[in-house]
This record gives structure tokens, sequence and C-alpha cells, in this order.
């Protein structure tokens, strides 16, 4: 069984899916972690973040395994993957890395932003999880303030507020929700209201394939 959970950053995508992981035993790929770890390569290398094949080079020999959850989780990180990620070579480079654990034994869980819709089009479950840009905002200020990063709640909330319309609005594997995804919003949920209403979607499509 392949999920695929797609949606906007700190939506609570990335904690449904881990939680879903353990719910139903299945290994789970951030997709993102993919980005921010090239994004961060890249401005260590000093690599213009908008040169397509020196960027893509560096993703395709990318070592993800290499980087801290630190190095990966501040905003200059979120900042980079989102440039690199508009860029259809790094895409490519990281597509068959996405595939192939999807397609592992058993199936998987993985969270990003085209997996439903590109990644993995035939996954037996698609969600979308999504919450307002405040919300989000908060959630992600309190995270980054309590690893010490120094961003105010007004830059973060412009920034994004970019990170959304780059995404959004990428030629190559736009952010979007697939036809079939199962739409869910965090705005005023809890996150075990909002892992509740996956399972029972996950449950819902288990029972109709067997």
């Amino acid at each position: 069984m392949i999920i695929a959970i797609d949606g906007t950053l700190a939506s609570g995508k990335g904690t449904i899916a881990r939680r879903l992981s353990e719910l139903f035993g299945l290994p789970h790929m951030d997709t993102g972690r993919l980005y921010r770890a090239t994004g961060v390569a890249a401005l260590n290398a000093d690599a213009d973040l908008t040169d397509a094949d020196a960027v893509a080079t560096i993703a395709s020999k990318l070592d993800p395994a290499a980087f801290t959850e630190g190095e990966l989780r501040t905003a200059e990180a979120g900042l980079a993957a989102s440039k690199v990620a508009a860029l259809p070579a790094v895409r490519a480079a990281l597509l068959e890395l996405q595939r192939k654990f999807a397609n592992q034994t058993g199936g998987a869980i993985l969270d990003g932003r085209d997996i439903g819709t590109v990644v993995c089009p035939g996954a037996d479950v698609k969600l979308w999880v999504d919450a307002s840009v405040e919300v989000r905002a908060q959630r992600r200020h309190a995270e980054l303030k309590a690893a010490g990063d120094t961003i105010t709640l007004t830059e973060l909330t412009a920034q994004l507020r970019e990170r959304d319309e780059r995404d959004r609005t990428r030629k190559d594997a736009p952010m979007i929700a697939a036809a079939d995804a199962i739409l869910i919003d965090t705005s005023d949920l809890s996150i075990d209201a909002a892992v509740d209403k996956a399972r029972a979607a996950v449950e819902t499509a288990t029972a109709r394939s067997d």
C-alpha cells in the first residue's frame, strides 16, 4: 500500500505521515528532506541556487544521511529547498530515488508536495493537508524559536507566502492537490484529531480494496 501525503509547509503533513507510519507499520520518507539537503549542500558548495545543472549534479550525488536535522530545519534551509525544488533538473535527479522507496515490497508512506500528482499518481491513498498561512506561520515560528532561530513572525509569514506562491506556480510538478486526494484542514484541529482523520481515510481505502 502506498500512501501519498501532500500539502503546505507547517500544515502537519510530516507529523501525520510519521504517525501513520507507526500505526500501519509502513516505512516513511519525508521528501522535503531531500530538497532541504540539496539546498544546504548547494549553499555549502557556494553554488548558485538558480544554476540548474550545478544543483542537479549536487542532487544526483546526495547523501541525505550526511545532514543533521538541525542543519535542515532552519529558515535558510527551507528557503533554499523551495528555490532548488523549482528546478526541473533537480526534481528529475531526485524522482527515481523517491519512486524506488515508494515501490518497495509492502509499500510506503511519502510526504511532500507532488507525491500524489507526480511521484506516485497511482497511490492507494492520497491526502492533502493544509492550514491557513497565519496558523502555519505561528507553528513554524515556535519551532524555529525553540531551535534558537531569530527570524520574526512577520518575516516568516512573508517567507511562507512567497514559498507557497513559488511552489504553486512552478512549471514542473507544482504544489497542487490531486483530484482524488482527501482534504484535511488542520487549522483548527489538534494533531490527534488530524491523525484520526487520516487514519480513517486509510482504513476506508484498505477496506475498499479487500
